[in-house]
């Protein structure tokens, strides 16, 4: 995730750089859409809270609920507002941190066929050169890295790393360049005795995995995990392309003056773990009901042990393996929790859950960034709470 002092960097720094950028998202066309179930009883309420929250500021908006009544799909706004291209739920948009529950998912794939153990100590596999310089790196096993009980300190809030990325907005980031950046920084407890969120641990999990197969971690990703599930438009950028045209864009407002800049090409780290998964609700929800509702891609043991959660870290939101534990943020009761993952980033935010108690699936992409504070971080906040009550209740 990205640290709120992005705003100010970027106000500082982006007349500067924005002439030099390389475009990466071309400009977004229509795309088709599969049929939807348009008589679900509550089509009209769900696109209601969509149309409601493209009016008050976010710029394009899809949302895919499955339930009793069978999958609803609707969207709203733009999916570029430059071309006036309307924002529809075949778009393929950034799905920031929900990348790492795919990755959780590969290692317990690899664990499941012997190549990996939660609990070996990382050193095992990652250079001394690397592990020396990041503290409980020497200490910390799979398993830590993946329920972020590893303490490593998170690179995403050093600020080196925002100067970096303005000086180098289309950078192609390699997981050894990143780690640099948690390069002799204090843990921020010690490995095992608590929980907190930290995106240097899931690149040090990535170079585990290539360690221990000797493969690319985004080729094990396309074979044991998006092609075993068809999931046939999710790309993992930048090690793999994205469709030329199909791609929503992605938008912030850098100065808070409720003025929309396109951001889609800034690279915070893509492509290492943390981030990079661009995908569209069907294939998230293919993939989060697989998981945890139909239990075909991983063994009921390894399901358990993502499930395995640690400390309260948020307002109801627990960290597992790879996955929360999500009241989003809401008086929900206490069977009313959704497993799964949400993902900021700069232009782009999405939440893909499952409600076992209730079974029900929501995922949801915007193509606007809520890492960073803005006037609408907080209209984000509520349009994710409003649907997941309209789902719910």
């Amino acid at each position: 995730m990205l640290k709120n002092t992005l705003t100010i960097l970027f106000i500082t720094s982006f007349f500067l750089l924005g002439s030099c950028q390389e475009p990466v998202i071309e400009p977004t066309q229509v795309c088709t859409v599969p049929p939807s179930t348009v008589n679900h009883p509550k089509a009209a309420l769900f696109q209601g809270v969509i149309d409601k929250y493209v009016q008050a500021g976010l710029p394009g908006i899809a949302v895919l609920v499955r339930d009793g009544n069978g999958t609803w799909v609707g969207s709203g706004g733009k999916a570029d507002i430059q071309k006036n291209i309307p924002l529809l739920p075949c778009h393929v948009s950034k799905t920031a941190s929900l990348t790492k529950i795919f990755i959780a998912a590969l290692a317990l794939k690899l664990v499941e066929e012997g190549v990996l153990q939660l609990d070996e100590k990382i050193t095992k596999w990652i250079p001394e050169g690397i592990t020396s310089n990041i503290k409980n790196a020497d200490v910390v096993t799979l398993r830590q890295l993946l329920n972020h009980t590893s303490g490593i300190y998170d690179f995403s809030n050093n600020d080196n790393f925002y100067l970096a990325l303005l000086n180098y907005p289309t950078k192609k980031w390699k997981q050894e360049e990143l780690l640099e950046f948690s390069y002799n920084q204090d843990p921020v407890f010690a490995a095992g005795t608590s929980s907190g969120y930290s995106n240097t641990s899931t690149v040090l999990a990535t170079m585990v995995i290539e360690a221990a197969t000797k493969r690319n971690h985004a080729a094990l990703l396309r074979e044991k995990i998006l092609n075993q599930l068809g999931l046939s438009d999710s790309y993992y950028y930048w090690q793999e392309a994205l469709p030329s045209h199909g791609v929503a864009q992605g938008y912030f407002d850098l100065y808070n003056n409720n003025t929309l800049v396109n951001v889609s090409s800034y690279n915070t780290g893509t492509g290492n773990g943390l981030n990079g998964l661009y995908s569209t609700v069907y294939d998230l929800q293919k993939f989060i009901d697989a998981l945890l509702r139909n239990k075909t891609l991983l063994s009921q043991s390894s399901i358990n042990t993502m499930l395995t959660f640690d400390d309260l870290i948020e307002n109801r939101k627990y960290l597992g393996l790879g996955l929360f534990k999500d009241y989003i943020d809401g008086n929900f009761k206490e069977n009313e929790f959704g497993y799964g993952h949400r993902g900021r980033d700069l232009g782009y935010s999405a939440d893909m859950f499952y409600f076992p108690n209730q079974d029900i699936t929501v995922t949801l992409l915007v193509n606007y960034g809520t890492n960073a504070k803005s006037n609408l971080q907080y209209t984000f906040t509520n349009f994710r709470y409003d649907i997941a009550d309209v789902a719910i209740h």
